[in-house]
């Protein structure tokens, strides 16, 4: 790759949802692409629909911990590397599906995840900022919110 050139053209982006990633096989991974030539590189986390074909309700919780995730990797990762996150929300499970999660249930997470990798982490402080956003009473991370 090196050679190639191609480092001096794009910026790798690393995808990844889970609520459990490997952080230090990611923390790796951007080892090696600073290796190849890379400057670079974007991180892509999801606010909503990466956790099943059928899921219509939002799960906040999974998708904050994916967050917390990709922010321990940040803070593990050479400091001028990451360009930046790309937090995703996709409106279909894979290509042949039909439509699931949609924006008006994912606000809440969304709003969530933003304001997680805002202020670097999540807090009760944080919480009752999404809520006050929001106009909501009680937030809820690990249940389905109604």
């Amino acid at each position: 790759l090196s050679g190639s050139g191609v480092p001096q053209l794009v910026q790798p982006m690393i995808w990844d949802y889970a609520a459990d990633i490997d952080v230090e096989g990611k923390v790796q991974l951007v080892e090696k692409y600073r290796r190849c030539g890379f400057s670079k590189v974007w991180f892509a986390s999801a606010f909503k629909g990466a956790t099943g074909v059928n899921q219509s309700l939002t799960l906040t919780g999974h998708h904050l911990r994916n967050q917390l995730e990709w922010l321990q990797v940040a803070s593990r990762s050479p400091a001028d590397v990451l360009e930046g996150i790309a937090l995703t929300g996709w409106q279909r499970y894979d290509h042949f599906s039909v439509l699931c999660e949609l924006l008006p249930v994912a606000i809440p997470s969304l709003a969530v995840c933003l304001q997680a990798l805002k202020n670097g982490g999540y807090s009760e402080k944080v919480k009752e900022n999404v809520e006050k956003l929001l106009g909501m009473s009680n937030l809820e991370i690990d249940t389905f919110m109604r």
